[in-house]
């Protein structure tokens, strides 16, 4: 029953980014966000309230920009000339082209997706760019297509919590990253337990809530994998973002946004 339903929620999270690939609307599917059901924001402003600038926006591929985040894992990476990136979940290819730019000529940037319509999307975006140093693979975050110590930074950015084996995605990463490197995930956690009725909600596990783990929960996961250095921190505002976002289901109190960092020591 268990592995039922495990397999209904990551084909509903498939089918909704699939959608949204194909609709060219911001969020997963819903038009508002990874982590919202309205519809009348922009992908601009929905990267913006997150935290991206707008020379951010201005210096990505048209369409690369999904609205698809709950964070700027960007400002949290401290990338550097040269390294080699893995994007988990990377969708239109908004994270992988800002990446890009900050590894350089010498650098490079992997971005994984489990959506055939994602990863074109990327790849067409990536070509009418003419950006050469990112590479977009078709594979499953607990699963990467991704050689053993190949990369410096693993980023991700509200995808890990749409996995139904998160423990897995871990140690996935933990097997890429070479010797030292590290983590820079934005992602959705649980600072509560969240109501058996909104766990239950498949539709509200593809927009990223019903799906977070608690901190304390994903602190042991990140352990298991083998990272050291685990950092978890908040952000500010969540509870006023998740209460507009979600209105009359109390997730104000429930989940929140958070900065995500560890080293593989």
């Amino acid at each position: 029953m268990h592995r039922n339903k495990d397999s209904e929620i990551r084909e509903t999270v498939r089918r909704k980014y699939s959608e949204t690939a194909l609709a060219g609307t911001a969020g997963c599917g819903c038009g508002g966000g990874c982590c919202s059901s309205q519809k009348a924001v922009t992908s601009e402003a929905l990267a913006k309230s997150v935290g991206y600038s707008e020379d951010d926006l201005q210096n990505v591929p048209e369409g690369a920009n999904m609205g698809l985040g709950c964070g700027n894992p960007q400002a949290i990476a401290a990338l550097k000339p040269g390294e080699v990136l893995v994007d988990l979940g990377s969708g239109g290819g908004f994270d992988c082209f800002l990446a890009a730019r900050q590894v350089g000529a010498a650098g490079r940037v992997i971005g994984v997706d489990m959506t055939p319509e994602m990863v074109e999307k990327a790849r067409r975006n990536a070509v009418a760019a003419g950006v050469a140093n990112v590479t977009f693979r078709l594979g499953e975050v607990e699963h990467l297509p991704v050689a053993d110590a190949e990369a410096d930074v693993v980023l991700s950015n509200c995808v890990i919590n749409l996995s139904t084996d998160k423990v897995q995605v871990f140690r996935e990463a933990f097997r890429v990253l070479k010797s030292g490197g590290r983590l820079a995930i934005a992602d959705i956690v649980a600072v509560a337990d969240i109501p058996e009725d909104i766990r239950a909600d498949v539709l509200l596990h593809a927009e990223c809530v019903a799906g977070a783990a608690r901190v304390e929960a994903l602190e042991d996961m990140m352990r298991q994998a083998g990272f050291a250095q685990i950092s978890i921190r908040l952000n500010s505002g969540s509870a006023q973002m998740m209460d507009q976002m979600f209105p009359g289901l109390g997730l104000g109190g429930v989940v929140a946004s958070a900065a995500i960092e560890a080293i593989k020591a």
